[in-house]
């Protein structure tokens, strides 16, 4: 049987590169050779043993590569061909898929659903760490890439930004509006500049490493708030004459991030959570108005999806985003154990890395 290079889950704290099986392809499926995929945040909850996955997982869910074989039954694609897919591979048979939330689509049981079932990748099934990668309900998830565009420059589409974005759809960011991002990793950083595409137009971006302030700056901040200098809260209300802000996006998944952004909300604002969360959260009773300011907290899974995909690669085709400096390291995948050290430590200004089978 031939086999692949993959990255796995071993223990907490232990992904090794290791060899496993080409995966066989179904009717539905396609097998596809990545060219470029990346680490994300999430993959490092998952070392740490904060997201608990099965042991021997092919870990990773941001795929750039080349159909190598497509399942018997898939139409409308063809080996050879340049394609994406989300994170999120939804099969639209679940209760919530047909509810439309795609991004919950799992079975449910006799004692509730299962949350994050659209998150297969790297969760419930191999992901794209490795030299191939099956793509279930191929036709539902696939995505091509236009011609003219490189892998790094459709790289964060998969997750990055369809989650960043996902910040401001959520938060309903209207023309006009007044929006603040705690943190400036990737996924703010899309944020920020998801926010500046819905029409805000005051954009206040809350961070500490300098990088990360200045790239907010290119994504569309026009403020940039340095929270290891004073309390952001108080900067924010000053710059808002102590009006508040339209929408918050938390892009941490901190206790810290997540009341700031609560905080901050004018009478009727929206707090759009887009962070991970290892503890409990504890809503403060003076900052949440004792349930009585008519606040929002919404919280989103990133949406996947083949016309999702395709939207996101249209805003970068036409210039109107660029996320390719977000890349900052480049590694090959023999190398993915040193890119872990690199990025789950935060060292020499990583944002994101590009691994290359």
């Amino acid at each position: 049987m031939a086999r692949m290079k993959a990255a796995i889950f071993v223990e907490p704290g232990r992904i090794v590169l290791d060899e496993k099986p080409i995966p066989d392809v179904g009717p539905l499926d396609a097998l596809v050779r990545i060219t470029t995929t990346t680490i994300c945040g999430t993959d490092v909850h998952i070392l740490k043993g904060e997201y608990p996955v099965a042991r021997g997982l092919t870990i990773g869910h941001e795929p750039v590569g080349i159909i190598e074989k497509l399942g018997s039954a898939v139409q409308g694609f063809a080996e050879g061909q340049r394609v994406i897919a989300g994170a999120i591979c939804t099969s639209g048979h679940s209760n919530a898929a047909l509810c439309g939330c795609h991004s919950q689509d799992g079975p449910g049981t006799p004692h509730g659903w299962k949350p994050l079932g659209g998150w297969r990748f790297g969760n419930t099934i191999d992901g794209t760490q490795a030299e191939y990668v099956l793509v279930p309900d191929a036709m539902a998830n696939l995505a091509a890439v236009p011609d003219g565009l490189s892998d790094e420059q459709v790289l964060m589409c998969p997750d990055i930004m369809s989650t960043g974005f996902s910040g401001a759809e959520s938060g309903a960011v209207r023309i006009g509006d007044t929006v603040a991002v705690f943190a400036q990793g990737p996924i703010g950083l899309c944020a920020t500049a998801g926010a500046r595409l819905m029409g805000a137009t005051t954009i206040i971006a809350v961070d500490s490493v300098p990088a990360r302030m200045e790239m907010a700056r290119k994504m569309g901040a026009d403020h940039v708030i340095d929270f290891s200098r004073g309390d952001p809260v108080e900067e924010i209300m000053r710059l808002t004459a102590g009006r508040g802000v339209d929408v918050a996006i938390e892009a941490l998944g901190g206790q810290a991030t997540f009341e700031g952004a609560l905080r901050i909300l004018r009478p009727g604002g929206t707090l759009s959570s887009l962070g991970v969360y290892s503890d409990d959260l504890k809503i403060p009773l003076g900052a949440f108005h004792a349930g009585l300011g008519d606040h929002t907290i919404r919280t989103t899974l990133c949406p996947g999806g083949k016309e999702r995909m395709r939207r996101l690669m249209e805003v970068i085709a036409s210039g109107r985003v660029d996320t390719r400096p977000l890349v900052t390291h480049r590694f090959k995948l023999d190398d993915i154990e040193a890119a872990y050290d690199l990025f789950a430590n935060q060292r020499d200004g990583v944002l994101k890395v590009a691994i290359t089978p």
